[in-house]
């Protein structure tokens, strides 16, 4: 299913929530979601310090794409360090992380299913 359509407006009138996994060093702002909750838009925004070790390697059965707007984060099974300006497209069933960061870390990112 779609997402809902919206015209511009200030994403900060969108809380950020903490992220499935309960740490609140980790959190979103979900910009857009279909009705069903499978894919979304968001800006994710890890603190300074925080780590999704709890929370292994991610697999989603979605595409996933993300551009790093600040900061930087590790990636703990890579051992590779990402910045800001750099973007990764991932397709369903692609491992990933788990993230660690000391300065924080802010991403934009799409997720959605291909047909």
């Amino acid at each position: 299913m779609a997402k809902p359509e919206f015209e511009f407006f200030p994403v900060t009138d969108v809380d950020y929530t903490v992220c499935p996994g309960d740490n609140p060093a980790i959190t979103e702002r979900i910009l857009s979601r279909d009705p069903e909750g499978n894919v979304a838009t968001r800006i994710l925004r890890y603190e300074p310090g925080a780590d999704s070790s709890p929370m292994g390697v991610q697999k989603h059965d979605f595409w996933e794409e993300v551009y790093i707007l600040e900061g930087s984060f590790t990636d703990l099974t890579l051992g590779e360090t990402f910045t800001a300006g750099m973007y990764a497209c991932r397709p369903p069933g692609m491992p990933h992380g788990p993230w660690r960061t000391d300065e924080g870390v802010v991403t934009f990112e799409v997720r959605y299913h291909s047909k």
